[in-house]
């Protein structure tokens, strides 16, 4: 028996037809169009700004009215000034505080699903500081590998995260030595982690203690070990033989950090070592000593290690060091993760440079920069809309946050 192709009638045709036009119609529908007075695309300033977004991702970068196209919805925030959605290193999002009277932040016993859930509020406060994005390190109970799963799904909102899970680290009963650091690094692998952190030294709330914990051998295992395995390694280490060591080893950025040597910053630029130096957190932790209930008189030692914390990022600066904003944010922090942009322009950066900190260089130390940190065509419409100008005065930042689109979805509105 022979089969013929049907030939399509008039009417199919027309049926057809009708259906791209309003597919085609959905399509426009979808399109909009946001303006600033003045935006900065993560390069340069355009005046009378037009964003063109369809769906998640930008697809035109233009000024004036002639750029918006026909049909599309305006998002009229010409009274404000535009920047990439903001980047934060270092970040411990699953630490929530409830601040219940006769309660402390740590220690607080707490099933982990429950705290995930909790956790929310963290991820709120810090979409409300223009943040869309987040690298989390270290958190126990595959908490962070959950956020970013409900978060990537829409289940949850919040930044788009990038997280490590468990940080490694030596102790007394798991040392890191070259008979398990293979097997260490497979089991964050094989959980799905996108980072390996490494407590490289002491030092965490109110010590500042930068003893170095893991040798140099030990970390080049363990960087060995992540990057045959396609996983990036930071290293966080508080002193400055831990850092130089992690970058002898290889690491791809290095978390805290004082009294580093200039022979390692040379070394660092060098090998385009990303630095996340977190000098705003132990303003934090002065500031919160008593919902800690840390010992009197432990700001001395926080005030002392911010300053030399902030004299080694000065001479980062002059050496060229990538330098990636980080807020260290824990518990009652969240809310102030971009304060640190403040100290970086206080090391000789300048407002545009520490912009830069917050975006172009971490999206590019994730793996990222071909779609976060920039406004341009083909990249996530992650959208902050800030009164003033932040690229003449950086505290634009900090208090003037009036609006954010992530992923094409506005997620903080509270423009006047």
């Amino acid at each position: 028996m022979n089969f013929r192709s049907p030939i399509p009638d008039r009417r199919s045709l027309v049926l057809a037809l009708g259906i791209v036009l309003l597919l085609a119609g959905v399509a426009s529908a979808q399109s909009r169009a946001v303006r600033f007075g003045r935006l900065w695309d993560g390069s340069k300033v355009i005046t009378d700004a037009v964003v063109v977004i369809d769906g998640d991702r930008i697809t035109a970068v233009g000024s004036g009215s002639a750029a918006v196209p026909a049909g599309a919805a305006i998002v009229d925030l010409r009274k404000y000034f535009g920047l990439p959605g903001l980047i934060d290193l270092h970040t411990h999002i699953t630490y929530y505080w409830d601040r219940k009277p006769g309660t402390r932040p740590r220690g607080t016993p707490r099933l982990p699903a429950v705290t995930v859930y909790l956790a929310q509020h963290n991820a709120r406060k810090t979409l409300e500081t223009g943040v869309t994005t987040i690298r989390d390190l270290n958190a126990g109970s595959d908490m962070d590998l959950a956020m970013r799963e409900l978060i990537a799904s829409g289940a949850m909102i919040g930044p788009r995260m990038f997280v490590s899970g468990a940080g490694l680290s030596s102790r007394p009963n798991q040392p890191l030595n070259a008979e398990n650091v293979a097997s260490l690094v497979g089991a964050r692998v094989k959980s799905g982690v996108d980072w390996i952190k490494v407590f490289g030294s002491r030092g965490s709330y109110e010590v500042v203690d930068g003893t170095q914990t893991v040798t140099f051998e030990e970390m080049k295992s363990i960087v060995d070990a992540a990057h045959a395995a396609g996983k990036k390694v930071t290293i966080h280490s508080y002193g400055a033989s831990g850092v130089r060591d992690a970058v002898r080893a290889g690491a791809d950025s290095i978390e805290h950090g004082a009294d580093v040597d200039d022979e390692t910053f040379v070394d660092m630029a060098k090998k385009g070592i990303v630095w996340v130096p977190t000098v705003d957190h132990n303003r934090y932790y002065i500031d919160a000593r008593d919902e800690f209930g840390f010992a009197p008189g432990v700001e001395g030692p926080l005030k002392d290690y911010i300053d030399r914390n902030l004299e080694s990022v000065r001479r980062a600066v002059k050496a060229g060091v990538k330098i990636g904003m980080g807020s260290d944010a824990v518990y009652t922090m969240f809310g102030q993760n971009t304060r640190e942009l403040e100290w970086l322009v206080k090391a000789g950066m300048t407002p545009v440079q520490a912009l830069g900190a917050a975006t172009t260089t971490p999206a590019e130390l994730l793996g990222m920069g071909d779609r976060l940190g920039r406004i341009a065509p083909g990249y996530f419409a992650d959208l902050v809309a800030v009164e003033g100008d932040p690229t003449t005065d950086i505290r634009a930042v900090l208090t003037g946050v009036s609006w954010v689109m992530k992923g094409g979805q506005a997620v903080v509105t509270r423009q006047q």
